[in-house]
């Protein structure tokens, strides 16, 4: 992989086999929603996220996620071409989100070390505060090579170069070291949270994943710093 390259971020290795473990362990009841409660298409998405996180997007029909919004299986469609843009547009609406709140708790922030800090504050937060949103992005977004290609084109690009802008400043005012790459740098804090929403996910253990954040920065800091 080129190293200036973001088309293939790094992202914690999870085995096909953990991934279907994961799968069949959220084989949950899942509470049917009542129809014509607040935005259609918001509906629609958080029922998906529901279906997918806990029989398996693979596992899923657009008739479970109906059922689940509490609509007909035909208003599903006037809204999502089908199974696969269900699953691209709850990372696109996340994604959008996250980078909205990512730039807006930066703002005014000078400091790179604590810009960095309050990414990973709230990368973990959104992650943590819904597990099944967490076990969507950590497993099912993953099960194929397409969706992954895709997803690294698109948004993430911009969330790795929020990342990377922290970085870059920290090297310029001699704060990090700059015999690291700012790119290589990115996906290694990337991968960090990353493998912590995972441990998240697989974990029997309920904790909160936003503590973890403090920590997961020093390390990253303590490792960069000049």
């Amino acid at each position: 992989m080129n190293d200036d390259s973001f088309s293939r971020p790094a992202m914690a290795g999870v085995s096909t086999s953990a991934m279907r473990a994961t799968s069949s362990a959220r084989r949950l009841s899942v509470v049917r929603q009542p129809a014509g409660v607040g935005d259609k298409r918001d509906l629609i998405l958080k029922a998906a996220t529901k279906v997918f996180a806990r029989h398996g997007f693979f596992q899923s029909q657009v008739a479970d996620v109906a059922s689940v919004a509490g609509v007909a299986a035909g208003t599903v469609y006037l809204y999502f071409k089908g199974k696969d843009d269900l699953l691209v547009s709850i990372f696109e609406r996340s994604m959008r989100d996250v980078l909205a709140e990512g730039r807006a708790a930066m703002a005014g922030v000078d400091g790179p070390a604590e810009r960095l800090r309050r990414i990973a504050r709230l990368h973990l937060e959104r992650l943590g505060r819904d597990k099944d949103l967490a076990v969507v992005f950590q497993v099912e977004l993953r099960h194929t090579v397409k969706f992954m290609e895709r997803f690294s084109e698109t948004f993430l690009q911009d969330y790795f170069a929020l990342i990377r802008a922290a970085i870059v400043d920290a090297q310029q005012q001699g704060v990090f070291r700059k015999d690291v790459s700012a790119t290589t740098a990115t996906k290694i804090f990337f991968g960090a949270l990353d493998e912590m929403a995972t441990n998240f996910v697989l974990s029997r253990r309920r904790h909160d994943l936003r503590a973890e954040a403090d920590a997961v920065v020093d390390l990253f800091i303590n490792g960069v710093k000049r």
